[in-house]
This record gives structure tokens, sequence and C-alpha cells, in this order.
């Protein structure tokens, strides 16, 4: 009973659920599909059992029903000799034989019923299975799908990056080239710093000794005054 409880545990699943609850939907549908192969290996071990345990009990029925004929067949003969105990007796056998074969007809109803449902649950397992095995194959193809994308999308953002790189690149060699045809420009227009002091010094002491010569004329024409 422990195999067809667990058989039908597993034919009642919901596999579909199973994986969107579980972490890793590929390794639990590995597992499921294991447990059911190894299921199916346990049931058919099961069932040759069983089927054997019927050719026996087959066997047994044909051979109950030929030994109450043949006491029948006794009744009779006793019947016709005039020995009527003896037919009662030969009846009595048959009746016992009888009720035997009620009861093995009985073990092979139920074997056959248990061989049907047996099949019935076999041939739903079998059905779980190759879903199991088509969604398995299904998750693999997404799985190297994504996988695919992922890496194409990754390239894809690296490419973009490396473009914005090169953009800022080439923008700061134009703005050298700007700033090297704006010094272009200024070369040949500023004076060198030294020799501008030294024209001012220059200025500065023609101011100096233009003062001082007014005030030698002042004084001068003070003195002459006097």
């Amino acid at each position: 009973m422990g195999v067809f409880s667990r058989m039908t545990d597993i034919i009642n699943s919901n596999i579909n659920s199973m994986l969107d609850q579980a972490e890793d939907p590929q390794k639990m549908i590995r597992l499921i599909i294991q447990e059911m192969e190894d299921t199916l290996v346990e049931v058919r071990s099961s069932s040759a059992r069983v089927l054997a345990d019927r050719k026996a009990a087959a066997r047994r029925l044909e051979q109950i029903n030929s030994e109450a004929a043949a006491w029948e067949d006794k009744a009779r003969l006793a019947v016709s000799k005039g020995r009527e105990d003896l037919a009662r007796a030969a009846l009595q056998e048959k009746h016992a034989i009888e009720e035997e074969v009620a009861v093995v007809e009985a073990e092979l109803q139920a074997t056959d019923e248990h061989i049907a449902q047996l099949n019935e649950e076999v041939g739903q397992l079998q059905q779980k299975l190759t879903d199991a095995r088509a969604k398995q194959k299904a998750l693999l193809m997404r799985s190297k799908t994504v996988e695919s994308r992922i890496k194409v999308k990754r390239q894809m953002q690296r490419e973009k990056l490396d473009d914005a790189f090169q953009r800022f690149e080439h923008f700061e060699r134009r703005m050298d080239n700007l700033e090297g045809q704006l010094e272009a420009m200024d070369i040949g227009r500023e004076v060198p710093p030294d020799l501008a002091a030294e024209i001012d010094a220059l200025q500065e002491d023609e101011r100096i000794n233009d003062e001082l010569q007014r005030l030698k004329s002042e004084l001068g024409e003070g003195d002459a005054g006097q």
C-alpha cells in the first residue's frame, strides 16, 4: 500500500504549483521525475507479483472446478448403482470444494480489480511523468534563453558605457584644441613682464626728475627775490 499511496500523492500533486513555490524549479522537477521513475519501477515489480498470483489463483480455480466435476460424476455413478449413501457423500465433497471455488473466484475478482486500478494509476503516473519531462525541457530552454538575453544585455550596456567614455574623450580633445587655438592667438601680443617693469620704472624716474626740476626752479626764483 505504501507504493500505491506514494504514487497517488504524486499523481494528485500539482506540478506547476510545486514549481512556482520552489526556490530552484529545475532541481525540483529533477527530484519529481526521479521520484516518479523510482515509483514506476516499484509498481511494475509489484504488478509482476500480482499477475503471478492471479495466474496461480486461476490455475487453482481450474483445478478445484475439475475436482468438483469429478465428485459429481462419482455421485452420478453411485446413484446409477443404487448406492445413495455413496452418492450423498460424493455430493458433500463436491459442495465443500464449491465453497473453495467461491473463495478463489472472489480472490480473482479482487485481483482483477486491483490490476485494473493499478493499470489506471500507472497510466496517470506515466502521463504525469511525460508532462514533467516536457516541463523540464521547457525550463531548460527558458533558462538558456534567459542566460543568453542577460549576456546580450550586459554586452550592450558595456558597449554603451564604452561609447559614453569615447564621447567624453572626444569632447576633452575638442576643448584642448580650442584652448590651444586661443593660446596661439595670444602669442606675441603680450610684453614680457620684466620689460614692462623697466619701462614703468623709466616713466616713474622721468616724473620724479620733472618734479625735482620744478622744485629747484621754484627754490631758485625764491632766492633771487631775496
